[in-house]
């Protein structure tokens, strides 16, 4: 069983960088598809993006395509969400999930693990 730990969240001023980290433990990590998730008091938690894990495909929320990359280094079994860029409403607490099957889900409800989060805030 994978178990995920958030880290890199903090305070940032409008326009500027954070890169989170999700480290998972356990040796199966390359075999799940890995997202990014957001959720901000009284909101439904959010896609925000999505590695593969066959094919290395990622997706993005469109209020983050071209601001932020994810990515992930499978021997440290490790994923990464590079924000730039930053806005005041991407405030939020942020959220490492793991996918067991194939593809690519948006729904929170498509991960099957959940990091505790670390929390993003962008003050303007």
């Amino acid at each position: 069983q994978v178990q995920l730990v958030e880290s890199g969240g903090g305070l940032v001023q409008a326009g500027g960088s954070l890169r989170l980290s999700c480290a998972a433990s356990g040796r199966t990590f390359s075999s799940y598809t890995m997202g990014w998730f957001r959720q901000a008091p009284g909101q439904e938690r959010e896609f925000v993006a999505a590695h593969t894990r066959s094919s290395g495909n990622t997706y993005y929320a469109d209020s983050v395509k071209g601001r932020w990359t994810i990515s992930r280094d499978n021997a440290k079994s490790t994923v990464y969400l590079k924000m730039n860029s930053l806005k005041p409403e991407d405030t939020a607490r942020y959220y490492c999930a793991a996918r067991r099957s194939l593809g690519f889900a948006r729904s929170a409800g498509g991960y099957d693990l959940w990091g505790q989060g670390t929390q993003v805030t962008v003050s303007s």
